[in-house]
């Protein structure tokens, strides 16, 4: 018999991180919110993070929070959706007042600063900004948890998996950095430049990058302090998605700590004589994937959620969530 959610967190009190991935529209934003509101209830300081662009948590709380700061919306319950864009353009602009700086110029080449603007508009850039606010967040150690809502899945793995392609990149960067500083000082002592001068600011700051990413891998391949939790639907491509999902996990030597199945029609509704042709037909297709996702993911399979009869935003709603989320049991 498959851990309960409720169980899941009750066996492991050195949890703190709890991510939720998949892809958009099938409820991971909605259980970030749930699983939120139940872990404050219990008494738990939580701040819950969205990576994804779309402002979706301020859509489920109902309040613009997008790039707003932190708000509390309950006891111990804190949320934010980070600003991605501001936060690439701060770092952008950090960039440009550090080669100012470095080369003692009062303006920058037209090159450079048109490198510097067409850098803005990359993916990567938003990802690397996210990112980069999450390992934040959590070096400040100011929550019992942290719960983060992903972007949809793909390019929510791979900002998982950025951790770890960035740190074997950097490894290379700084051997490379070492390397060029001894010949550096070399030169230097050949001069009789002093030590403050030979500072290498670029192996500082890489420095400096490494540090927060070993900081985040370090949490995220740790299954005792991080959990991930997949949401699916009752339907083929959600299922199809979900193993490919579990693949990817075991290439990146993650554990995937649970699925939930969301949106699921309560097979009761058959026994009812004027069901609708429509709704007996969905019923059945749910029945039929229900029956797969058993067979391929029960070890996993936390909660099994209702379809609502209204969308699940505000806090009412939310709590009524996170109690069919909690209680559920197989």
């Amino acid at each position: 018999m498959p851990e309960t959610m409720r169980e899941f967190f009750e066996r492991r009190p050195e949890l703190n991180c709890v991510i939720f991935a998949g892809k958009g529209g099938l409820g991971k934003t909605t259980f970030s919110a749930a699983t939120s509101y139940w872990l404050a209830k219990q008494g738990k300081r939580v701040l819950c993070f969205s990576t994804d662009p779309q402002a979706s948590l301020s859509d489920i709380f109902e309040k613009d929070i997008y790039g707003k700061g932190i708000q509390s919306f309950a006891p111990n319950l804190h949320v934010l959706e980070i600003d991605a864009d501001k936060r690439v353009n701060d770092y952008l602009e950090s960039v440009r007042k550090k080669i100012l700086e470095m080369y003692n110029l009062t303006e920058l080449p037209k090159e450079i600063d048109e490198y510097i603007k067409s850098a803005a508009s990359e993916p990567a850039m938003h990802e690397s900004a996210t990112y980069d606010a999450m390992a934040e967040l959590m070096a400040k150690k100011e929550y019992d948890y942290y719960i983060f809502d992903m972007p949809p899945f793909g390019h929510g793995i791979r900002m998982v998996s950025m951790a770890l392609i960035l740190d074997a990149w950097i490894d290379k960067i700084t051997e490379a950095r070492m390397k060029a500083r001894e010949y550096d000082e070399a030169m230097a002592a050949l001069r009789g430049r002093t030590e403050a001068e030979r500072e290498d600011v670029i192996l500082k700051e890489l420095t400096e990058i490494r540090e927060k990413l070993d900081f985040f891998s370090s949490i995220l391949t740790d299954s005792k302090r991080t959990a991930f939790f997949m949401v699916l639907i009752p339907e083929k491509m959600a299922i199809l998605d979900t193993e490919r999902a579990l693949e990817m996990f075991k290439a990146m030597k993650l554990n995937l700590s649970g699925i939930i199945v969301n949106m699921v029609y309560p097979p009761e509704l058959l026994k009812e004589k004027d069901l609708s042709d429509f709704l007996k037909n969905r019923i059945e297709m749910q029945q039929k994937h229900m029956k797969v996702i058993w067979e391929k993911f029960e070890p996993y399979i936390r909660a099994v959620v209702p379809m609502y009869d209204r969308e699940p935003k505000g806090l009412k709603m939310i709590a009524k969530v996170a109690e069919d989320l909690f209680s559920w049991k197989p």
